[in-house]
């Protein structure tokens, strides 16, 4: 039994392939033709000093890597199992038979293309800590900004993040206990959030590329598990921006009993890995993965009840009845957060004054703002009528999200909306844990309830397992939660249900309902089955939905329920301005644009945003390109300066950067005078908090700068209901809406398919 792995970039070398390239002179002048350049030259001879540049060092490594597995195959033959470190990975698939030397190659030449653009980044080896004890020191010390890129060994690992914030960082993971801080000589933050726009690029790359069936099992980078054949394309796409798992893929072959590990490539960074995991590692023992094309999937059905109907479905028995009990709602329909307020206390009274629940939008408002708003809300609905308030993930201002906890806490909020995440914190956890108890029976109890909003697969497994183990201890260590609720907290996941939100205003990553639905209630399952917990956790679906016939799809897709956001930007009740309203009522579904998203600007995440008569998506677009080509306000020629001073800002660079100083954190500003790039992102970000203004304050005379967050479900909408009462924004109301589409939904559902209950 033996194992094939492949090394990535870093065992590049001059002079590496040798004789290899006379040896397959067929596959050599393939390559040459693709790469445009002598492949043998670069590698030999290198006389351009181009072997160590993304674009090149890419398409070098898989070239020897797949002529040294050809030779090696004439000698040995195929492996049991193959596996490769990042780049790597196409040459495991290369000789799995997913893909022959042409596309591999065509694959990862756009590949390096696209991950050499990434400027800015910086990586380093943190020698000495494993991948927990990495994570907890930038939790402990709130280093927001980077990520774990490589898990390469139990005690190395690979960061990555913006150039200044991995040196930055050095001092402090010195001072808590590394052996060796090394700062990579790379060109980009890899494997990690900030390399989503080459992801982006490369998806649309991919989508035309078909894979041959798997003939070798192939361990992929992201799960440190065997590939299904369906899952090619979504692994190779995530691994530009997801973590490699190498100790836990060579824990995966050890717990195989596969022990004869080789490595096919140049050097032996691998094989030297390959030993430390042996060393100091476990085998990893998962038992196998049972196939979906051999099992039976159950679904849950569309109407739930205790009783059985004979008028068919309606909007009452819709959805999960679970759901409902547990919120105390007519419907499974729920109006979803929308920032500064937007999603406002009238959204919320009436909503839950009509048996449905509406989430309190709390993004970029003060704690005062906040307190007033629970205030209002809680004086109307004091009949236990459902509500709820958002938690937003905040990574620049931890302390806020700690302090709008404590505020919940202070007035008993029950139910949140957790946004925007990426992993668990502190703040979620210590919601989660207080009010935790066990019943009589021994079930584990929450009485605060997380329904998380979010578009990632990866993100909903953090909210479908329970809390960290390294931030509950920190917690118990803090005197913030109690031992016994550290306890209670290993048995309940952190959400009770998640929200799957695809196409809308917020942060999602471009995802789409059709393939997002199925694969999060895959995933909800497995994770059911993993952590055998006692209630079942629902999957609820938002985005793109403002018609019955959308919300058909949900429930058809395994809704349990609906959410809706940006038809109810365009109510009475929304906390917007008249002006953003009367834009909202004329939008089409071809409306509307991806722009950067203001509050995380430097990464690159984008946003939904109204297009038709606007300037904003255009201006935000070119700020965005701005900043990653250039590395201060200073590079900006002249006549592009003076155009957006005048025309976008309508103000100095200077007088902005001075206002900033005044309301900006001191570290922040601090962060600036050293790092002028840094400087850059506050100032081009200060332009997302101006056209939101704008829009909120209705400034018709500066319209054109309307920052407003909608999906093309707004769209659909005003076509439903063009030449009805509902035409006029100033007759929409959320709670009328809300019925009036689960309604339909239920009369479409009976009337088209027949789905009725005996």
């Amino acid at each position: 039994m033996s194992v094939y792995v492949f090394p990535g970039q870093g065992s590049q070398a001059k002079g590496m392939g040798g004789t290899l390239f006379d040896e397959f002179q067929d596959f050599t002048q393939k390559a040459d033709q693709i790469l445009g350049y002598s492949i043998k030259k670069l590698c030999l001879e290198d006389p351009e000093h181009q072997l160590g540049q993304t674009q090149y060092t890419q398409p070098a490594l898989f070239v020897v890597n797949a002529l040294s597995y050809l030779k090696k195959l004439q000698e040995s033959g195929k492996p049991n199992y193959v596996a490769g470190h990042s780049l790597g990975e196409y040459n495991a698939l290369f000789a799995a038979g997913a893909f022959d030397f042409e596309t591999g190659l065509q694959l990862v030449k756009k590949r390096g293309e696209l991950m050499s653009k990434a400027a800015g980044g910086g990586m380093a080896a943190v020698i000495g800590f494993n991948a927990e004890e990495v994570q907890r020191v930038l939790v402990d010390y709130q280093i927001t900004g980077i990520d774990i890129a490589n898990d390469n060994a139990p005690t190395q690992i690979v960061i990555a993040g913006l150039k200044e914030d991995i040196a930055s960082a050095q001092e402090t993971f010195e001072k808590a206990g590394v052996k060796m801080y090394i700062p990579l000589n790379v060109s980009g933050a890899f494997h990690s959030r900030y390399m989503v726009e080459a992801q982006k690029e490369f998806i649309e790359f991919i989508k035309d590329y078909h894979f041959s069936k798997l003939n070798i099992p192939t361990i992929s980078n992201v799960e440190a598990m065997p590939y299904e054949q369906a899952s090619v394309t979504r692994n190779l796409t995530k691994q530009i921006t997801h973590q490699v798992k190498w100790t836990d893929t060579i824990r995966y072959m050890m717990g195989l009993d596969e022990n004869e590990i080789e490595e096919i490539g140049p050097g032996d960074v691998l094989t030297r890995l390959v030993a430390q995991i042996k060393r100091k590692a476990t085998p990893l023992v998962i038992p196998p993965r049972v196939s979906q094309a051999t099992t039976t999937v159950r679904t849950r059905p569309l109407v739930e009840s205790n009783a059985k109907k004979s008028n068919g479905i309606t909007a009452h028995t819709l959805g999960s009845e679970e759901f409902k009990s547990d919120y105390g709602l007519q419907y499974a329909y729920v109006s979803g957060a929308m920032y500064r307020g937007i999603a406002s206390e009238q959204i919320v009274v009436r909503m839950g004054k009509s048996g449905l629940m509406g989430f309190y939008g709390t993004g970029g408002l003060s704690l005062d703002n906040i307190e007033q708003a629970i205030l209002h809300i809680q004086s109307q609905l004091n009949n236990g009528e459902a509500y709820g308030m958002n938690l937003l993930h905040n990574p620049i201002h931890p302390k806020m999200e700690e302090d709008t906890v404590a505020l919940y806490l202070r007035y008993g909020i029950r139910n949140v909306e957790a946004s925007a995440y990426m992993s668990m914190t502190p703040a979620l956890v210590i919601y989660r844990a207080k009010g935790l108890r066990k019943e009589r029976d021994g079930r584990v109890v929450a009485d605060h309830r997380i329904i998380a909003k979010l578009s990632r697969p990866e993100v909903a497994e953090a909210f479908l397992s329970p809390a960290p183990a390294y931030i509950v201890e920190k917690l118990v260590a803090e005197g913030k939660i109690s031992s016994t609720e550290a306890v209670l907290l290993r048995s309940v996941p952190m959400a009770d249900d998640v929200t799957v939100e695809a196409d809308s205003g917020g942060h999602t990553d471009l995802g789409v309902a059709y393939t997002l639905m199925p694969a999060m209630i895959h995933l909800r399952d497995e994770m059911m089955k993993k952590y055998n917990y006692s209630k079942r956790i629902r999957v609820g679906a938002a985005g793109g939905i403002g018609t019955p016939a959308a919300a058909s799809a949900a429930f058809i897709l395994g809704a349990d329920y609906i959410v809706t956001g940006s038809i109810n930007q365009c109510t009475v009740e929304a906390g917007t301005s008249d002006a953003v309203k009367d834009l909202l009522q004329q939008a089409n579904v071809q409306d509307t644009e991806y722009a950067p998203a203001g509050d995380m600007f430097e990464m690159g995440a984008k946003v939904q945003v109204l297009k038709k008569g606007l300037f904003f998506p255009a201006r935000a677009n070119k700020l965005y390109d701005l900043y990653r080509n250039n590395l201060s306000i200073d590079d900006i020629d002249h006549k592009t300066r003076k155009m957006i001073e005048e025309k976008y800002f309508r103000r100095s660079f200077d007088d902005i950067y001075n206002e900033i100083k005044e309301t900006c954190p001191s570290h922040e500003i601090e962060k600036a005078e050293r790092n002028p790039k840094h400087k850059m992102a506050l100032i081009f970000r200060w332009y997302f908090g101006y056209t939101t203004r704008l829009a909120l304050g209705g400034e018709r005379d500066q319209q054109v700068d309307f920052q407003i967050h909608c999906g093309p479900a707004i769209g659909s909408f005003n076509r439903w209901v063009r030449g009805t009462e509902l035409e006029d924004w100033r007759k929409r109301h959320v709670d009328e809406i809300g019925i009036k589409l689960i309604s339909e939904t239920a009369e479409l559902l009976n009337d088209r398919y027949g789905l009725l209950t005996t």
